[in-house]
């Protein structure tokens, strides 16, 4: 898992994440976000990513309508709790992943 620093309101969403994420294309990771962060329409969703950076990747997830993803600036209820992206699966064509640590 990645922790998470940003999600764009847009088609498809990008993510940013804390450090590198060493993802590769064509895996399919599950968004986990604690209600203060905002952005609970993506809360628990799940899409195939595309590798744009070392700490970002676009996610085929429509988060133009969500509520924007915001990190908290003041303790609060949640904020024990950060936003994180979990490696679920893979694009069965590609199977790197699966036979290679890529983390």
């Amino acid at each position: 898992m990645r922790l998470i620093a940003a999600i764009t309101n847009a088609n498809p969403a990008v993510v940013t994440t804390t450090f590198a994420h060493l993802y590769l294309t064509g895996l399919i990771v599950r968004l986990d976000l604690p209600p203060a962060v905002g952005m609970p329409q993506a809360n628990g969703l799940t899409g195939t990513i595309t590798v744009l950076s070392p700490t970002t990747f676009s996610i085929n997830i429509d988060t133009t309508s969500f509520t924007p993803f915001a990190i908290p600036g003041m303790p609060g209820p949640h904020t024990d709790v950060c936003a994180q992206v979990v490696p679920i699966a893979e694009v069965n064509s590609s199977l790197v992943q699966a036979v290679q640590n890529i983390l």
